[in-house]
């Protein structure tokens, strides 16, 4: 009897769903999804190739740009192949080293983003709050550290979830209710005491994205304090203008991704659509909508761009 218990649980597979209700239609809604991949895809490698041809460009503000442009390519397409495979070829299996891979990328490009936007509001802090040290802080030095520091945070956080979400035992099919793994759901699947695993991803959320958002939160204080302080009123708005893009930013990635957060570890009776809908917008939309936002603010990066498609 043991031996079939070991090999029911050692022999488990996970099942990846797409929109519960709506398979007749998978293949249709496959389109925009296959539209915005590709957006996502080319609009962010599209920044990367412009910053990185164009010396003019190699200031903190467009570096900053271009961590956050690869980190959304990072979280596209860790997500692509399962997402894809659903809605094309309804392939929902995945196995559990698969699964546990897969985990391991989204979270660690999801808080190294997040990682990337503060760093992003330092630069707005530090440009509109002391803009006459901006150079003398933010050296090409300096920024290559702190973007180094961030990354390896964001691993070294995330490296052991896998581990311990290993040593669980999981039943042979568990049903996931997102097309990709995360760590919040994954863990509800294993047939054991989840509890260790439970307040080390509550440690994580708080200590990197919760920290995160709040670092972002003062630094938008002492900005706001530091513009209505400015006498002239073009100048303030003028000021105010160079955050627009970002704050876009950070609500197109904090608002999804705390609210995914608190629905799969504090909301029992919402409906199994909302987290579903809500996981689509926290790795599809920010991809997507960053280089658009950028490209459209940005007067420089714009008209980069738009030399790009004239040659």
């Amino acid at each position: 009897m043991s031996a079939v218990n070991d090999t029911k649980f050692n022999t488990a597979v996970f099942l990846l769903t797409g929109i519960p209700g709506q398979e007749d239609v998978h293949l249709w809604i496959s389109i925009p999804f296959c539209l915005m991949y590709t957006i996502s895809i080319l609009g962010n490698s599209l920044i990367l190739f412009i910053i990185k041809t164009d010396p003019s460009l190699h200031e903190p503000m467009y570096i900053f740009l271009s961590m956050l442009a690869v980190t959304d390519l990072g979280l596209s397409i860790s997500t692509i192949p399962s997402t894809l495979g659903i809605f094309l070829f309804n392939s929902r299996e995945i196995s559990i080293d698969a699964c546990f891979a897969q985990l391991f990328f989204i979270h660690s490009f999801s808080f190294t983003e997040s990682s990337v936007l503060l760093l992003m509001a330092f630069d707005r802090f530090v440009a509109i709050c002391n803009p006459l040290r901006y150079a003398a802080i933010l050296t090409p030095s300096r920024i290559a550290k702190m973007g180094l520091v961030f990354v390896l945070r964001g691993v070294a956080v995330i490296f052991p979830l896998p581990f311990l979400l290993k040593r669980y035992r999981y039943c042979r099919i568990s049903v996931l209710s997102h097309c990709y793994c995360i760590n919040q759901e994954v863990m509800k699947m294993a047939c054991a005491d989840i509890t260790v695993s439970s307040i080390y991803g509550l440690f994580v959320t708080i200590s990197t994205v919760g920290l995160d958002s709040l670092l972002i939160l003062l630094s938008y204080v002492m900005i706001l304090k530091t513009v209505l302080s400015i006498v002239s009123h073009a100048e303030r708005l003028r000021a105010l203008n160079t955050c627009i893009s970002h704050l876009c930013a950070v609500l197109l990635f904090y608002t999804p991704v705390l609210g995914l957060s608190v629905i799969h570890r504090f909301v029992k009776n919402s409906s199994p659509l909302l987290p579903i809908l809500i996981g689509y917008v926290y790795l599809v939309v920010p991809p997507l909508m960053n280089p658009i936002v950028y490209s459209v603010k940005s007067k420089h990066l714009r008209a980069r761009i738009i030399r790009v498609f004239v040659k």
